[in-house]
């Protein structure tokens, strides 16, 4: 899941939002507004209800983020690095740095997200009724109910039994150890979590055309994006029993043309000609990614304007063009990389090469050369 907006780090772990959790966040703080606040109080002041409902959304926010730092925390005990939490449409994604080492360990890492919202829940009805017993204004009261309420209903959504949601990652666990095939019971996870992503969108889609109610489309919206996430698992886990743990840096090409932002597009059509790839990728003067050139882009700058254009107006800049760190296991990118094509490769902030689907290609028909890894996990029979 790529961050949108990074926050900072916490414990050391690196924390963002998705572009799409944003728009979660205006459609909360406008129910608490328009809705929960004037029904709890009504005659409040619109400038009061909609401060109710952005404190409601930005304390929810927070509650997603303990739910995936909880996550974080039990997987770390497990001796799994953490690479990054990002926050998104469906609660949050932790993206760990390798794989859990036994069954127990990942129920454990699954069940920690879910106990921690219940619990969460828990504790903001007990102050909805706290405040409530000492007469605090009615408009908190209602507020402090809901985020009771919707972390009770977070953690029951997110137990739900396929991935990628958290009840995914349990019957992963539980298949797992009934069978001892880690990558067959991650597959029948992800088939399970894109069947519950498709009865989403036919539920919306009923509920729109039965009731006439265009909420209905909050549920399809839903159900694509979890079909597709878990599609997105399903290849990553592929890519992870056919590649082990080989590290981006052995699929790489380093033979690659590289030019300031600065240079000429005159400059940078000669290069292309000399180039030993099809792309100029772009750095800075310290040796930090800073775009992509294809000879497309050089092609709709007229010829008598490149002389005076420098490459930089037509690369495409991160982050539109990936950036990915030369040590991550290629598995973990594998399918990104065969959407988005040709991706930059640093090490530490440092563009060090580039990867394109040929590159994962190639690296996979390699790994099909050389018997299974001791970290490989079998092959459904």
């Amino acid at each position: 899941m790529r961050q949108s907006l990074r926050l900072g780090t916490i414990a050391g772990i690196r924390i963002g939002l998705n572009w799409s959790v944003l728009l979660v966040m205006l459609l909360l703080a406008q129910i608490l507004a328009f809705t929960v606040v004037p029904r709890a109080t009504p005659g409040v002041p619109g400038a009061v209800a909609w401060l109710l409902g952005v404190a409601g959304a930005v304390v929810f926010l927070l509650s997603l983020l303990a739910h995936e730092l909880a996550h974080s925390l039990v997987a770390r005990v497990f001796g799994v690095p953490v690479e990054r939490v990002t926050l998104w449409l469906l609660g949050g994604a932790s993206e760990l740095g390798g794989e859990p080492p036994t069954a127990r360990a990942d129920l454990l890492i699954a069940v920690a997200g879910p106990a921690t919202s219940a619990l969460l829940g828990v504790g903001f009805g007990g102050l909805a009724l706290a405040l409530g017993t000492v007469g605090a204004p009615a408009g908190v009261v209602a507020v402090s109910s809901w985020l009771a309420g919707i972390n009770v209903l977070l953690a029951v959504f997110n137990l739900l039994p396929g991935a990628p949601l958290d009840g995914g990652r349990v019957l992963r666990a539980a298949l797992w150890h009934w069978r001892g095939d880690r990558y067959w019971a991650a597959v029948t996870a992800a088939r399970a979590g894109r069947a519950i992503g498709l009865g989403l969108i036919v539920l919306g889609a009923v509920q729109v055309v039965l009731t006439g109610m265009l909420g209905g489309l909050w549920f399809a919206l839903i159900g694509w994006f979890l079909m597709a996430a878990a599609t997105a698992e399903a290849n990553t886990d592929r890519y992870r029993a056919m590649l082990g743990r080989v590290p981006v840096s052995a699929a790489m090409h380093t033979d690659v043309t590289y030019a300031e932002p600065d240079r000429s597009v005159a400059q940078a059509v000669a290069d292309i000609y000399t180039a030993p790839g099809a792309v100029i990728a772009l750095r800075t003067s310290d040796g930090r990614p800073a775009g992509l050139v294809r000879p497309m882009d050089l092609a709709r700058v007229p010829e008598p304007a490149r002389i005076d254009t420098p490459v930089s107006k037509v690369a495409t800049p991160p982050p539109a063009v990936p950036v990915v760190e030369a040590s991550q296991p290629l598995a973990d990118v594998a399918y990104m990389v065969s959407r988005a094509g040709t991706t930059l490769v640093v090490d530490h902030g440092l563009l060090v090469g580039v990867l394109d689907p040929s590159d994962v290609a190639h690296a996979t028909e390699r790994s099909a050369l050389h018997p299974p890894r001791p970290d490989d996990t079998r092959r459904p029979t």
